[in-house]
């Protein structure tokens, strides 16, 4: 009996799914695209109305051979790629790969992979939304003509490698302000002063505000110094005294860019591992008692939008766990930017009442770590504000106003389950005076500051910046940033970016020349056109044709006008084994590497390591840390192949008192 068959993209989920549908599906995967325009070619028939031309991407051809012969068999085809723009273009694509015009063939989406959610995707299948297919084309189409157009004019007048992307370029621009920022910033002297006061009802600290004629500043040691000789004998007065309780909401459910930002916050990841982990955790993993499921939503989402079904479990739990009052009186709403991405919901647990503790043993540390987030993110999301009783004194002296405030938690509300940011929020207590208390200065706590320049871009404030920009998309975020540094146009150096030389000279070519594409504001209209395009507001020909005959004009300017640019190469301190010179880092396709400077002369190459800091226990050389091909640190002898010493833990540099053995650190807080 023919058998109904399911096509996604991804060998994990089609694992999934299979174990949810049984025997009555046949589940493949595509792995990706299978269709997109050629890497040799422009691939934008710009005199035919900018008609893309697409090909079989390389590699695939087994894959849809397989596929091919799945669909003569099959009595229905269901294309289940993923439910965003992306998705619907891969489902298009694979109807004219597979030829499937003329087959039983319907498009089905889900949000997350459990039981009940592919079964309803089943009921509620349609035809596919050609709107979603023309805004990625538009997409990709704008990407491939700034891509292949810039690219090539970068090559020429600064180093092959270099690239130059629609979304890429305005994030390099960013950063560059940033770092120019930095540079051209010129610290300020002020100051912060303190008094320690005593009195009959107890102690205080009470904070420098302003004098009762004006709000005089203390931007010298001199300023600060008159205020303490001018209140050090005097009685501070209490002259007024606040009583009241502050609210503190919950914050919304996770989207794709807060996720980032809050794993990168709170564990150092990169967007990129975040990304790959929350993957895994959509796609399915295999639980005791219930098989294979998804343990959250969909990944790829900018909406903070609950579902109905999931806001009456989370309701329910909520009560059974905390009680009445934690739940609120009304279903608790999160704005969410812009319109087209509205469909979606977001990143939730697929089912509350799988605590992360209970599913811990079939997670990986780092699968824990981000499943219990997303979890503890979601139910405090659903609960009552927390509640702090606030105190807040002005005191005089001398006409010189002090004040001091406090703050005691009165009721948890969602901090009950979600804390991750209260450090800022603990208890301040200070004593209940009354109008009219009297106090004296027991010693005063000048301190000097310097006003500080912006800081540099992490990750996760990158993320953030992008997204209230409204540069790219969720799922785009992370690529951006990888591909930045791919092209070494960005590093990262104690968890922030910064610009290198060759972005630098990429970013102020595109500045002077491409004004419009690193123009925020251009971007973030672009984006908005193509959101348009998504509503079937915009023919999406529409929004090329407007773009690239004036580009086009930009490009033959900057073709006549930019003069060749050297990029020097960076010299190291590590001497050639051949001829003596003092090599170069140079950048492959595989990342940094040490070459001699005398080439094509002398072709001595080497890989280039960090130093770990320790010698090497077998010979006495430099350890190296280095990565394996699955990207895990490990530490070997810069001497390899001569010296084979290997250890996924980095040498103390000393020895075992008991056998000899070099000892390893381990653990990461406590080592």
């Amino acid at each position: 009996m023919a058998k109904n068959l399911v096509i996604l993209e991804s060998p994990s989920k089609a694992k999934t799914i299979k174990k949810i549908l049984g025997s009555n599906y046949k589940v493949e995967a595509c792995v990706g695209h299978v269709r997109d325009l050629p890497k040799s070619q422009f691939g934008v028939d710009v005199d035919n109305d900018y008609e893309p031309k697409y090909i079989t991407i390389r590699g695939k051809g087994d894959i849809l051979a397989n596929l091919r012969k799945e669909v003569k068999a099959a009595k229905k085809v269901y294309l289940a790629t993923d439910p965003d723009r992306e998705g619907e273009a891969i489902s298009w694509h694979l109807v004219h790969a597979l030829k499937l015009d003329g087959k039983d063939t319907e498009r089905i989406t889900f949000n997350e992979i459990t039981k009940t959610a592919i079964k309803k995707a089943l009921k509620e299948a349609r035809p596919i939304d050609m709107n979603l297919v023309d805004a990625q084309q538009a997409r990709r189409v704008l990407d491939r003509i700034v891509g292949y157009r810039i690219t090539p004019l970068l090559w020429k007048k600064v180093r092959k490698g270099t690239s130059g992307g629609r979304v890429q370029s305005v994030v390099l621009k960013l950063i560059c302000d940033r770092e120019e920022e930095i540079e051209q910033f010129i610290p300020e002297e002020y100051w912060s002063l303190e008094a320690n006061l005593e009195g009959e009802k107890g102690k205080i600290t009470v904070r420098y505000v302003a004098t009762d004629n004006d709000k005089k500043e203390l931007k010298t040691e001199s300023d600060t110094n008159a205020i303490i000789k001018q209140t050090k004998t005097k009685t501070f007065t209490v002259k007024d005294v606040k009583q009241s309780t502050r609210t503190k909401k919950p914050a919304a459910p996770f989207t794709t860019s807060t996720m980032q930002q809050e794993a990168s916050k709170l564990f150092g990841y990169a967007t990129s591992r975040t990304m790959r982990i929350a993957q895994q955790l959509y796609e399915g993993m295999d639980i005791p008692g219930e098989g294979a499921v998804g343990l959250i939503t969909y990944i790829r989402t900018d909406s903070a939008r609950v579902s109905d079904d999931a806001y009456e479990d989370a309701k329910a739990f909520i009560v059974e766990k905390y009680g009445d009052n934690y739940l609120p009186k009304e279903r608790p709403e999160y704005k969410t930017r812009g319109r087209s991405q509205d469909a979606h919901e977001a990143i939730r647990p697929t089912s509350v009442a799988r605590h992360p503790d209970t599913v811990k043993a079939s997670l990986s540390a780092e699968q824990y770590k981000l499943y219990k987030l997303v979890w503890e993110r979601f139910v405090g999301s659903q609960m009552m504000p927390a509640v702090y009783d606030t105190l807040s004194i002005k005191l005089n002296a001398a006409d010189v106003v002090f004040r001091a405030s406090g703050s005691v938690l009165k009721f948890d509300g969602y901090l009950a389950v979600y804390s991750k940011n209260e450090d800022s929020e603990k208890d301040v207590k200070i004593p209940l005076l009354t109008v009219g208390d009297k106090m004296k200065a027991a010693s005063f706590a000048p301190v000097q500051h310097f006003t500080q320049p912006p800081p540099r871009y992490s990750e996760g404030s990158m993320v953030r910046t992008m997204e209230e920009l409204g540069i790219g998309r969720p799922g785009t975020f992370a690529q951006t940033i990888t591909t930045l540094m791919a092209r070494y146009y960005v590093t990262k150096e104690n968890k922030v970016l910064h610009p290198t030389e060759l972005g630098e000279i990429v970013n102020e070519i595109m500045a002077d020349y491409f004004k419009n594409i690193v123009d925020v504001d251009f971007t973030a209209r672009m984006e908005d056109d193509l959101d348009r395009v998504e509503l079937g507001e915009v023919e999406w020909k529409n929004i090329v044709r407007d773009f690239y005959p004036p580009f086009e004009e930009k490009i033959a300017a900057a073709e006549e006008q930019i003069g060749e640019i050297e990029v020097k190469d960076e010299e190291s301190d590590v001497l050639c084994e051949h001829c003596g010179r003092n090599m170069v880092i140079k950048f492959g396709r595989f990342g940094k590497f040490l070459a001699c400077p005398g080439f094509p002369d002398c072709r001595n190459a080497k890989p280039i390591f960090e130093d770990a800091g320790v010698a090497c226990p077998d010979c006495g050389a430099k350890v190296a840390i280095k990565r394996s091909k699955k990207g895990r640190t490990y530490y070997g002898c810069e001497k390899y192949p001569d010296c084979d010493f290997i250890s996924w833990n980095l040498p103390t540099g000393e020895n075992c008192p008991e056998c000899g053995k070099y000892l390893v650190e381990k653990g990461r807080k406590k080592r």
